[in-house]
Parts: structure tokens; sequence; C-alpha cells
């Protein structure tokens, strides 16, 4: 309705077509442009991000709408259809198809149920344990991170790491020159979004995005945590001239990872290459140490039927434990997923145990 009214009209807001030809030829908002091959004004997330960002409101309202339509078609109503007689729903995993080498789940995918929103958060909370049962939750913290200290070998994130500092808080420090006692929220904001946008290859354009300021300003964020942080352009660059002479990286233990396109002419697919072996390393590694972590786990409890595995959720797994074992567990469960992996920063689990999984992550 709020959408209707500053439109001054009705249309199906999930047309792209409609929606472009409201917000650009009935409204006459900025930035309009059309698909030479559609002739349809683009209407995707980056160019409603910056009409938001530029004050538009409509636009902003346009992404909420979006996100409850996709909450309601992907999840509320399509996870209903795949509960069977027990109540509970079953997901497959797949071993073999995301080229990082995670399992992927599909039919239904519970791997994609959202946690950055309330609205996401909520549907979280519908999955609850059995009478009688707990569920805990156990999710490797900032683990890309510590294996970017690691590979790279900033001693600095290393040290911050090990002294069990806020990370993100301990960069802003770095980069802004502001002790860690009169660090404010936004500043600490900025800089968990450059640490995990470079792991990415964030362009100055997509940070400046992301933060709502100039690119110029994004860009100058870039060139300061580089200048802060030498060890990791030389890693990126490292990695991106790995690829194009063997074609592939390697992860900590030895895993050939593909990078396709990387030395294709087209600058586009080049680039995404580029970005796939700067991330490899980490992410892939990532992969390989959370299904030691998986087998570690179930060597512990391969006995004890108290404790089942539910779930792998990228660097989180979900268990089931009987009321009384749950607590205790929960720690076993811990010590199992730090212990999996040793490298010069330690890896450290958070846990959460009980009724609902929006409860306990």
């Amino acid at each position: 309705q709020r959408i209707f009214q500053q439109a001054g009209q009705e249309f199906l807001i999930g047309s792209p077509k409609q929606l472009g030809d409201v917000l650009f030829a009935s409204m006459g908002l900025p930035g309009g442009k059309k698909s030479k091959k559609s002739g349809q004004y683009g209407t995707g997330a980056e160019i409603l991000e910056e009409l938001a960002a530029a004050g538009h409101t409509i636009a902003e309202d346009v992404l909420q709408w979006r996100q409850y339509d996709k909450l309601r078609n992907t999840y509320t109503e399509a996870l209903a259809r795949d509960i069977d007689a027990e109540q509970r729903i079953h997901t497959t995993y797949m071993q073999a198809v995301a080229s990082t080498g995670r399992l992927s789940s599909t039919e239904p995918n519970l791997q994609n149920i959202p946690i950055r929103t309330e609205a996401g958060k909520r549907i979280r909370n519908a999955f609850i344990a059995a009478p009688g049962y707990q569920l805990i939750s156990a999710d490797y913290s900032q683990i890309e991170l510590r294996l970017l200290a690691h590979i790279a070998n900033i001693d600095v994130l290393k040290e911050a790491f090990r002294q069990g500092q806020d990370i993100h808080a301990a960069t802003a420090s770095q980069m802004f020159h502001v002790p860690l006692d009169q660090m404010t929220s936004e500043l600490r904001r900025r800089a968990k979004t450059i640490n995990f946008g470079i792991i990415y290859g964030i362009s100055a354009h997509g940070l400046a995005v992301r933060l709502g300021i100039e690119r110029a300003e994004a860009a100058a964020f870039i060139d300061a945590y580089f200048e802060h942080y030498p060890g990791i352009k030389r890693y990126m660059e490292e990695k991106k001239q790995e690829a194009r002479s063997q074609g592939y990286i390697t992860t900590l233990y030895g895993r050939r990872v593909h990078i396709a396109h990387i030395n294709d002419k087209n600058f586009n697919l080049r680039g995404f290459a580029e970005r796939q072996a700067i991330n490899a390393p980490l992410q892939c590694t990532a992969a390989d140490i959370i299904k030691r972590a998986m087998l570690a786990v179930e060597r512990e409890f391969s006995s004890n039927g108290d404790v089942k595995l539910l779930l792998q959720v990228h660097d989180e797994l979900v268990f089931e434990a009987r009321d009384a074992v749950a607590a205790e567990s929960a720690q076993t469960i811990r010590k199992c997923m730090e212990q999996a992996a040793h490298f010069s920063v330690p890896m450290a689990v958070e846990v959460g145990v009980g009724l609902n999984w929006g409860a306990i992550h």
C-alpha cells in the first residue's frame, strides 16, 4: 500500500517491466536505463539500493516487499509442503556440486534459511526440537578471516585473534586511528563491511553502495586497508598469478580447486575468476575444515544415541540432543570442532542450546 501510494497507482510490483515503467517513466526517478535486448528499464537490487541511498523511499519499500515475497514463496509456503507424517523436514545433501567442496542442500535447501533480517529469523523459530530434546548450534566464528590472517601471514590480525579481540573493532582501530576503548559502532560496521568485502574482491563502487558513501571515499578506505595490511594485497596478487599459471589453486589440505576463465579475454569473466582465486583458498579450506569437524564429532558420539547431527549449514553444524545431555554435549562439540584444524590462529566456535533454531544462532 505504501508503494502504491508513492507511485500514485496500483501495479504488479513483482513485474520488472511494470516496476521500471512506474519508477522511471511515470515518477521520473534518476538512473533509469533500458536494456538493449529487452527494451525494459533495469530494476535489479543494485539499482534500487542506489535509489534508496539517494532518499527515494519507494525503492527501499520495493526491496523490502521483495524480501517478504521471497520469504513467503521460497520458505513459508514451500517448506510447509515438505513436512512429513512425523512433522519433520528432510533435506538431501550433494557432495559434488559446489566447486568450493562444500556440501550443498536440496529439496528443500535448508542452507539458505534466512538469518540476517528479523523477518527471516522468525522462520528459523519454526524449526524446533522434538519433545525431550534441544537443538545445538555450533558455528565457526569468522573462519575465513582467520584463514586469511594465517595464509597471508598478517601478524597484527593473528595477534588480535590470539588475544580474542573483536577483529572488526581491531581493524577499525588500525585503519581509522581510533583507540579500541573509543570505538564507535559506525566505525566498526564500516570495518566489518571492508573485512568481508576484501575477501570477495569488492570494488570501490560495491563498497560505496554497501556503506552508503561516495565512491571516492570507498576507494580511500580500500587503499587505507591495503596500506595497513600489505600482506593481504600481496596474497591476493599471488593467488591470481597462481591460478593464471596453473589453472587451479590449492587448499591448505592439498585439494585442488580449478578456476575457470582465469585467462579469459572477456574482462567480466576474467574478473569473476580472479575474485574466485582470491577467495577459494579461504572458502575451500573452510569447507575442508567443516568436514573434518563432522568426522571428529561423529567419532565422539558414534556410540551415543542421545546426540544426532541434523544439519550442516556452511560453517555451522546443528544437532539434536536429549535435554539431560544437551549442555554438556555442546561443550564437547565445541572442543571437537576447535581441534579439527591447527593453524597459526586459533579456531573459535560459538555454541548455542535451545528449543528452536532461531533462538540458538
